[in-house]
């Protein structure tokens, strides 16, 4: 038992007071009042008990062992009390300072914020504070300031743009000057009813064989592309580039599965110098004379309608071309240079170089073009014609004469449609994709001083309708025909014993549509229908469907 607390300070007087004061200190002043008053009142509550339990242990007046027993437990009973009491007051502390925190995280973000902040007005007293809410007066400084951060947004978002583009087309080069590499894989799944040359991107239709069924089906990516442009320094005033394609179609490996394992071929390895209104461009490169083929990524290892009037080429040549301005919105374009002089043939040796019927003439082939562009519609009507020569030595004194005329349009007939195509007419051209592929006629099946050998003569071209429905999705329809002259077959002597299965017509037809969710990706599906004739036989029939997916880096 405790001593009777004679010698202390009165409750009232100082004890508590103290205390409490003392429980004020500690809660600091970001703890609410209600805090403050229950941390008095436990106070309260257990000095009191203290004081009553110390005063009722006098031994004195020392109550039975009931007594005792009863204030043990009432004792007991605040003291659980208390430590709730307690318990409650930390959570509620908890939770005002989880509001605290957010509190200044808010303010912290006002202050941040300058189109919510207030503005002081240079023209007003210094006292007189005007905001966004305050009157007419302060819409246009809140008007200018949020234009002022659109505009800094818009020009942050146009220098990380710029800062991608970098970082995307930074590819590293053995010199200092700037490499982009590019291409894209491309994936076909075809099936074809009927025979063809070809069943993954097939030209013409063919007689079926003893061996050939009604049809395949298959899938390949040896039409996928690699293409890698460098930019040079400046040379005379001229801006220096170059450019290589490849892509995968150049034969297949003598391997198991080897269908599938594409050689690499090269498609283009041009340079170029540009100017502002002259270039000269040498290497291997696209055909100018016919500039255009139909849109498809169903055949881009040779293009849409070849060999059904459609002249292609990627041949070796150099040369030059001018534009003259006639006004703001016309221009002449004119194009003339030397092509190495291809015949078509396949090569004599497969390592060794043997120079063939073009080439043995001792010349290269010419060509030239010229083409008128003006606007309409906001896009440019391009109408261009063409002129080839080509000399050709078959040996044994037989020397042939090709030649091409041809004419070519691009013209939008209204915002979303277009028209497109060629023309032409020609002789020995072969090596550019006409005549469906033969260059000359032979009145033997070997080469003798006898032997005559007379050039062909053909025509064909094609047109194209484009519907751009969408910024991401286009419809083609388009149709192209070659007709080499049966006439020509007929008229060497002894020779039609040769071409009974000489090819006279080659027709085709193709559907499609292009949809490209994004910049990088596009899918497209094309439907292709084949009627190929033979000299006194067919036509044969076939068609094509193709689905692609693609990815363009």
């Amino acid at each position: 038992m405790c001593p009777a607390a004679t010698g202390s300070r009165p409750v009232s007087g100082g004890v508590i007071p103290d205390l409490l004061r003392e429980a004020n200190v500690k809660q600091g002043n970001g703890l609410p009042v209600r805090i403050g008053d229950c941390g008095r009142l436990l106070l309260v509550l257990l000095l009191g008990a203290a004081v009553g339990w110390a005063q009722e242990s006098k031994p004195a007046a020392a109550p039975p062992d009931q007594s005792m027993a009863d204030a043990v437990r009432e004792l007991q009973e605040q003291v659980r009390e208390l430590r709730a009491a307690v318990a409650e007051v930390r959570s509620e502390a908890a939770q005002y300072r989880a509001e605290t925190l957010e509190l200044r995280h808010e303010l912290e973000a006002n202050r941040q914020a300058p189109a919510t902040a207030p503005t002081v007005s240079a023209a007003a007293p210094s006292g007189a504070v005007r905001t966004a809410s305050s009157g007419g007066e302060s819409q246009p400084d809140t008007a200018s300031l949020e234009q002022r951060v659109a505009s800094l947004e818009e020009a942050s978002q146009l220098q990380g743009g710029k800062i991608d583009e970098q970082y995307q087309t930074k590819v590293e080069g053995a010199s200092k000057y700037r490499v982009r590499l590019s291409g894209l894989v491309l994936l076909n799944l075809f099936s074809n009813r009927g025979t063809t040359d070809n069943p993954d991107f097939p030209t013409w239709a063919d007689p079926p064989g003893p061996f050939d069924s009604n049809g395949n089906f298959g899938a390949t990516l040896r039409q996928s592309e690699l293409g890698l442009e460098v930019f040079g320094p400046r040379l005379a005033g001229a801006k220096t580039s170059a450019n290589l394609q490849l892509d995968f179609s150049g034969g297949f490996a003598t391997t198991a599965n080897g269908n599938n394992f594409g050689l690499v071929r090269m498609r283009i390895a041009s340079m170029r110098l540009d100017w502002e209104n002259t270039s000269v461009v040498a290497g291997q490169d696209n055909l100018f004379l016919s500039p255009l083929s139909p849109t498809s990524f169903a055949s881009l290892a040779v293009p849409a309608f070849g060999y059904a009037g459609n002249l292609w080429g990627w041949i070796p040549q150099v040369r030059v071309e001018h534009r003259f301005d006639l006004s703001p919105q016309q221009s002449v374009t004119v194009q003339g240079g030397i092509i190495d002089n291809v015949t078509g043939e396949f090569p004599y040796d497969p390592i060794a170089r043997i120079p063939q019927a073009g080439e043995k003439s001792s010349q290269p082939a010419y060509g030239a073009r010229v083409a008128w562009t003006r606007n309409l519609f906001g896009q440019p009507v391009t109408l261009g014609t063409g002129g080839y020569y080509s000399r050709q030595n078959w040996s044994f004194g037989h020397h042939v004469d090709g030649w091409a005329g041809m004419t070519d349009w691009d013209i939008p007939l209204a915002p979303r449609v277009r028209l497109s195509g060629e023309f032409y007419r020609g002789r020995a051209v072969a090596g550019l994709a006409g005549a469906i592929g033969t260059d000359v006629l032979l009145s033997s099946n070997t080469f003798g001083p006898t032997t005559q050998v007379r050039g062909l003569n053909s025509m064909g071209g094609w047109s194209q309708l484009k519907l751009k429905a969408t910024a991401k999705l286009e419809f083609n329809g388009a149709y192209g025909v070659d007709s080499p002259f049966a006439s020509d077959f007929r008229a060497i002597p002894g020779g039609l014993a040769n071409y009974t299965n000489a090819l006279v017509q080659n027709r085709s037809t193709l559907v499609n549509f292009i949809y490209r969710p994004r910049s990088n990706l596009l899918f497209s599906t094309e439907y292709r229908h084949l009627r190929t004739s033979q000299l006194d036989n067919g036509p044969y029939t076939a068609e094509q469907v193709n689905l692609m997916m693609g990815i363009l880096f």
